[in-house]
């Protein structure tokens, strides 16, 4: 019988079978104890698990829903499924039972009583959520079948579609979470699951919708811990929000109220986040206090969370450029660590990463690095590499390879910066594929948890449309004319039926629009990875011209300062958007090696307007470079006398700049002239793969950038790229 039939009210029939043993005493002498165990149609029920409460004796239903036990008069019986009591009895040597909650016993009888189904499946969801959550919705799924067809059953309702938004909360599916939680609060209204969602919009950076919600529940009914937390909150959106007086006060109340019930891990948090709201606001003397306050508090707790807030202190030091103090408490973190040979230590906040061995060697080596203490930082970043090696970690090995390749070098060990600048160049790759996957595997989970929605949203429809019938039913009862009763029945009908196509309608234009959004992230991440080796292969041949003419000195100085661009053109290739400060000194480094090779063919110039401020743009990495390769290569290049590349960067408005790339070269009219016909055949890779970039951005945000190429003067000559960028 499959685990379904454990869904029938289940009641339990006992038809003795005791193979014997003297009964001296009926309340202490242990017997063989067979029986079976059926639905209340009769069916028998096997793989239920059969155990006496207090001991280790257990057993379980054959395939005819018997079972042989060793017990004694007075026992407690459990039925369990899955890890998960069905219900128990209290063995009296009767012939036939009736189930109940031994909870409820109160006489040497039982009364019948019905199994709720209900708490069954909802107690199986609360038990699985954090460990099994595809099977948790199984759970909540089956729970709210059983109340369908059933009325009045609000609250369980709300308990329902709370545990699933603690179920979507845990797989980080923050917009599911919030409309689950909001479902559970349409069914009823409570402070502690207003919490939850005002907790899921902060998780999904909706700062001021879970403050709107925080705001209407101060004043309610909660639990000291409850009003703590929700300070808390306030305190964290405001800081998002970069309200940072505002944050503060918050946080002084929950610490107030923590204190005050000697929550002794909101105490240490809360002089952190206070340490740290104060440092950023410049007032590092009382934040020292307050993380003076949080070591301390943290001595008497376990090493687990001893470790959590001495990292988070650490941290707080490394932004002060305390490097000593960093050092100091990392290091005992670290060898607290390995004292109780522990390689990583759980932060349950979202928004942190764990803490491991690996990333505090990494640490530790890095703020010896800015100490310009290089044999000490490079003695733990060898360690933090081993370890990552060991766990597979490859993102902190690939930050501990790069750092050793700038150490090694700093120190003159030219052999071992190049070893470690290749390895970082491999795990680059290997990143790179990893998050190829992780994509995948978003989308996948994406649309199986929209598929386990839609049916959850389609039991609920289904409950509001009987309860609208069972309300109807009611009218009816009350309505004389029977025409009209039926009338209102079809209006119903055809008012559930049109919201549940309006539904699915909605959940298949999400997914789509999902899925659309993955598919161009994918392609931006193909064309990024396309225009590196495009860019390394056109920036080899200025290396090869240099090796040709014998030229040892320019051929090295330009390979340090490709190096170093290619270094930066890496770090970025990752990102959607990088500031455009970061894409201006790309863009300087790459005109300055252009014209190491074409000096007698141009000069350059980068003309930033004064009252632009480009820290407030982003602008896709690698953008402007295939423009000004362009020019270089197609129009200057061909130039009989000296020409001159200008780019600049004006103030269009408020919201958008203007970005000019001009040459005074031969013209795109002549340089296509000058190509021969296989070449002419060829597009250009790097401008073809330019525009869709550039398309696929607009689709993504909403025409961030405009680009148009024309004709600097009327001869054809010269050429002139206008790219204008908004700032959102």
């Amino acid at each position: 019988m499959k685990f379904k039939s454990i869904l029938f009210i289940i009641i339990v029939l006992f038809s003795v079978e005791v193979f014997t043993q003297e009964k001296e005493s009926k309340q202490n002498t242990t017997t063989i104890y067979s029986d079976f165990v059926a639905d209340e149609n009769g069916n028998r029920l096997v793989d239920i698990e059969v155990s006496v409460q207090g001991t280790s004796k257990k057993t379980i239903t054959d395939f005819n829903g018997r079972f042989t036990i060793e017990a004694s008069i007075g026992d407690v019986i459990e039925l369990s499924k899955d890890g998960v009591i069905i219900n128990t009895y209290v063995y009296d040597g009767s012939i036939e039972y009736t189930v109940e909650d031994v909870s409820q016993y109160r006489s040497s009888k039982f009364k019948s009583k019905t199994i709720d189904q209900f708490n069954i499946e909802i107690d199986a969801a609360i038990k699985l959520k954090n460990t099994q959550p595809f099977k948790s919705i199984e759970h909540v799924e089956k729970a709210l079948k059983s109340q369908t067809s059933k009325r009045g059953n609000t609250d369980k309702i709300a308990q329902a579609y709370e545990v699933l938004g603690d179920v979507y909360v845990n797989l980080k599916q923050y917009d599911l979470a919030t409309d689950n939680y909001t479902t559970s609060l349409n069914s009823k209204s409570n402070n502690s699951v207003k919490l939850k969602l005002a907790k899921a919009y902060s998780y999904a950076k909706k700062y001021s919708e879970s403050n709107s919600i925080l705001s209407t529940i101060l004043n309610g009914k909660m639990s000291s811990l409850e009003k703590v937390e929700t300070y808390e909150l306030l305190g964290n959106n405001y800081k998002s929000l970069k309200e940072f007086s505002v944050s503060e006060s918050n946080y002084v109340k929950a610490l107030a109220l923590a204190k005050a019930n000697k929550f002794t891990q909101k105490i240490t948090d809360l002089n952190s986040k206070l340490a740290e709201v104060l440092t950023i606001q410049g007032k590092t003397s009382q934040a020292k206090n307050y993380l003076d306050s949080a070591i301390s508090v943290s001595k008497n707790q376990s090493i687990n969370k001893r470790a959590i807030t001495n990292n988070s202190v650490a941290n707080q030091y490394r932004d002060q450029q305390n490097f000593d103090k960093e050092i100091e408490l990392k290091k005992e973190t670290l060898k607290e660590l390995e004292a109780a040979n522990l390689e990583e230590v759980s932060v349950e906040n979202d928004a942190e990463e764990n803490i491991s061995v690996q990333q505090l060697n990494l640490d530790i080596g890095n703020a010896y690095a800015k100490k310009k203490s290089f044999p000490k930082a490079i003695d733990y970043l060898e360690k933090s590499k081993n370890e990552a090696d060991k766990v597979s970690d490859i993102e902190t090995k690939k930050e501990a390879v790069e750092q050793l390749s700038e150490l090694y070098k700093n120190v003159g060990d030219y052999k071992k910066a190049l070893s470690n600048y290749q390895e970082y160049v491999a795990l680059v790759d290997v990143l790179y594929k990893k998050k190829e996957k992780e994509i995948e595997d978003a989308v996948a989970l994406s649309k199986s948890l929209s598929e386990k929605q839609n049916r959850i949203n389609s039991l609920e429809k289904d409950r509001e449309l009987n309860e609208s019938q069972y309300k109807l039913y009611e009218t009816e009862q009350q309505v004389t004319v029977e025409n009209y009763k039926r009338q209102r029945l079809i209006i119903y009908s055809l008012i559930g039926g049109l919201l549940l196509l309006l539904a699915a309608i909605y959940f298949m234009y999400k997914s789509n629009k999902q899925r659309r959004l993955a598919n161009n992230l994918l392609a931006l991440k193909s064309l990024r990875s396309q225009m590196n080796p495009h860019f390394i292969f056109n920036a080899l041949n200025s290396v090869n011209s240099f090796i040709a003419q014998n030229d040892e000195r320019s051929a090295n100085r330009y390979l340090t300062e490709f190096s170093t661009l290619m270094r930066n053109v890496l770090n970025n290739s990752e990102q959607d958007f990088i500031p455009l400060s970061k894409e201006i000194e790309l863009l300087e480094l790459y005109m300055k090696l252009e014209h190491a090779r074409f000096k007698d063919k141009f000069d350059y110039s980068i003309n930033i307007d004064e009252n632009l401020t480009i820290n407030e743009y982003q602008i896709p990495p690698m953008l402007l470079q295939p423009y000004v390769e362009n020019a270089v290569w197609h129009g200057l290049r061909y130039k009989e006398e000296k020409g001159f590349l200008k780019v600049s960067f004006i103030k269009k408005n408020e919201e958008s700049i203007v970005i000019e790339i001009s040459d005074n070269g031969i013209g795109r009219t002549k340089s296509k002239a000058l190509k021969t016909e296989n070449q002419q055949k060829q597009q250009s890779k790097g401008m073809a793969n330019i525009k869709k970039r550039v398309a696929i951005l607009n689709e993504m945000y909403s025409d961030k950038v405009d680009v148009f190429i024309e004709d600097l003067y009327i001869d054809t000559s010269g050429t002139k790229v206008i790219l204008t960028l908004k700032k959102e």
